[in-house]
Order: structure tokens, then sequence, then C-alpha cells
């Protein structure tokens, strides 16, 4: 396990990472605006397939307050394109196969499944301020349920 457990107030490790298409996304060049960071196992399994399609559905109302939502998962651009283009996705998928930035944030490591500690993708959700400081971070969330939930503390 990495340990890493951010903090509101901390600084977010920055990153860039190839989108669906191949074109790279860095978390600086958002600067200015708050981003939603949200990291996910995989593409196209079920409890991913329902918090990405509740982040589209959401998504008029998040760019309303002046947010930017991006997906993080281990998964190839070439699966998230398919992901993508399959549920209709409306904002960037980005591959972390080495799983670095997932590490950086300490959305790797150590959990529980059906009750067996395994090594996994621990599914995580940031809000980054427009100062590039960690103003919400949110370990080890449900799929379902999630984005409403994030909605009404965020006030969206």
């Amino acid at each position: 396990m990495t340990g890493v457990r951010l903090e509101p107030g901390d600084e977010a490790p920055d990153f860039t990472l190839p989108d669906a298409d191949g074109n790279l996304v860095s978390l600086s060049s958002l600067r200015g605006q708050q981003v939603v960071v949200y990291f996910y196992p995989a593409a196209m399994t079920p409890g991913c397939t329902k918090e990405a399609c509740d982040f589209t559905a959401s998504l008029p109302d998040f760019g309303k307050a002046g947010m930017t939502v991006l997906g993080i998962s281990p998964d190839a651009p070439a699966k998230l394109q398919k992901f993508r283009d399959k549920e209709h996705l409306t904002f960037p998928l980005l591959s972390d196969p080495d799983r670095a930035v997932h590490e950086a944030y300490g959305a790797y490591g150590e959990k529980m499944n059906y009750g067996k500690k395994t090594m996994g993708v621990i599914r995580s959700t940031f809000v980054v301020g427009a100062d590039g400081k960690i103003e919400n971070a949110y370990y080890g969330v449900k799929a379902t349920g999630h984005v409403d939930r994030l909605r009404k503390e965020l006030g969206v």
C-alpha cells in the first residue's frame, strides 16, 4: 500500500495523461477552475459504467458551477475510446496504465474485495480547487449514488 492520503489543503499532484484519443491532458492546464478528478477500476464494468453515466448526466450542472470532470483508470486509450463511445460519455477519460497517478493520489493500494484483501484501484474522487489544492478527498466511494452525494455536498 502506498500510504498516501491526500487531505483538503494539500497540493494536488500534477499529471499529464493521454485521453481516449491519445491527446495529453494536464491537470496544471486547468488551473483557474475547479476540477473533479475521479479514479475508477475498469472501463465497461457495471459499477464503473454506472458512475461514468451519472457523471455524464450531471455534467451540465458541474459545467454551470465552473467545474471540469476527469475520469482516470489504468485502461489503455483504445479501451477508453470504446467505453466513451458505447456509453456516450462526454468528459475526458484518462489512461494511467502504470498507475503512477493513482498512487500519487492514494487511489491504488490494499482494499477489501468480497471479504479478501487485494491490491487494486481504490474508487476515489478529489475536488481540486482553482489554486491547485485539494478541496475535498473521498476514498473508497461506492459507484452507485456517489455522484448524487458529491453534487449535494458541493451544491451543484
